[in-house]
């Protein structure tokens, strides 16, 4: 394919004064998205780059711009290699915006078109900061408790987590612990929300902590990250398997924002759809820009192997994380698992006294207007 933005100089013979014409200037790039969608289109993300944003990453043109100093990556926004028309730009979250919330963030900042929101914080920030979710790219929550297989043989839950008294290390804001303990699952004693991300506590504990993470990540890092002598044979449980079904990470947009983004947003949703199904078929391309994003922020505490990479997209698929759900669409979101979530929130929100929208409905917080039906991983 040839590179785009390469005008041809025309060599052209000046009648009568055998002077050269000047260079045509280059022609404008266009595409579905141009005079559509904001240029650019910025999504901001929930943590640093990882393949669990393989299909933003996919979306990109060839030869992207790093910024570690911004923390973002910027680019042609591509749909199956095809220019769109704008440029796309990938904001890293966590730490890079202090651990703020997107929706905060996204309220904070209007350059920000879309953020990657949980359905819990949706329903959490409904009154003050509404959101209003167009695409889930990730089916399930990749949300975890964890476990060292040799120090706890016969824990194979967060049930038996709960009935062996196993200690178990969260982060604070951590919401589904709240539904774990209020459905019986884990205790309050044997809670300790201090987590900071990093793995000292663990190897400190020689793996007798539970502990909570991601199943893209941990289990791969804990078994063959941690350097000589620190290798764990952990197993796990999704949270969204104990009846907690919050989606991960919905592209979504400030809840207002709705109808003057809707024909950008026709167009915008499909290509997310392609473009993790695209991700999923050949992750390589996708998850080595995002591995070049991790390694040109030398300032970043966010380290991301090409093994982990792998292993998380190959999580991805075996657990059903991404997937098409209970239809042949990927992407569509599920109002009974909304509605279920905001049936398990409200009583906990009201006790931590978090004021949530009054009477809140599904319809309020995601949508399947913008998502193509047709879309959807193959059968295997």
């Amino acid at each position: 394919m040839a590179a785009l933005g390469v005008g041809l100089v025309l060599l052209l013979s000046a009648a009568g004064c055998g002077q050269d014409a000047p260079a045509a200037a280059p022609p404008a790039v266009t595409g579905e998205l141009t005079g559509v969608c904001p240029d650019p289109v910025v999504v901001q993300t929930d943590w640093f780059a990882e393949s669990e944003y393989g299909a933003y990453f996919q979306l990109l043109g060839e030869q992207p711009t790093f910024d570690s100093a911004a923390k973002r990556v910027r680019g042609r926004l591509t749909d199956a290699g095809r220019p769109a028309g704008v440029d796309l730009e990938i904001r890293y979250g966590g730490p890079a915006i202090g651990f703020q919330q997107v929706s905060a963030q996204l309220y904070a900042d209007p350059e920000i078109t879309l953020g990657l929101i949980a359905t819990d914080e949706a329903i959490q920030n409904s009154a003050a900061l509404p959101t209003l979710a167009v695409v889930a790219p990730l089916e399930l929550s990749p949300a975890i408790l964890m476990w060292d297989k040799a120090r706890h043989p016969d824990v194979h839950s967060i049930a038996d987590l709960g009935r062996a008294g196993v200690p178990v290390l969260y982060y604070q804001t951590d919401t589904y612990m709240q539904y774990l303990q209020g459905a019986g699952l884990l205790a309050p004693a044997q809670l300790d929300g201090s987590y900071d991300g990093g793995p000292s506590r663990w190897v400190a504990a020689g793996g007798e902590l539970a502990q909570a993470g991601f199943a893209t990540s941990e289990p791969y890092i804990y078994r063959s990250e941690l350097g000589p002598g620190r290798s764990y044979d952990v197993d796990f449980q999704l949270v969204n398997d104990t009846g907690y079904p919050s989606y991960f990470s919905t592209l979504s947009v400030r809840a207002a924002d709705k109808d003057r983004l809707a024909p950008c947003l026709r167009k915008l949703v499909p290509m997310v759809q392609r473009a993790q199904v695209g991700f999923m078929a050949d992750p390589a391309r996708a998850n080595g820009l995002i591995l070049q994003a991790v390694t040109a922020d030398e300032s970043s505490v966010w380290s991301y192997s090409p093994g982990l990479a792998d292993y998380a997209v190959r999580t991805m698929r075996e657990r059903g994380i991404v997937a098409n759900g209970a239809n042949p669409t990927l992407g569509d979101l599920d109002p009974q698992r909304v509605a279920r979530m905001i049936e398990i929130l409200t009583p906990i929100f009201a006790a931590q006294n978090v004021p949530i929208r009054p009477g809140l409905t599904p319809d309020q917080l995601v949508t399947n207007e913008f998502v193509d039906p047709t879309i959807g991983l193959p059968a295997r």
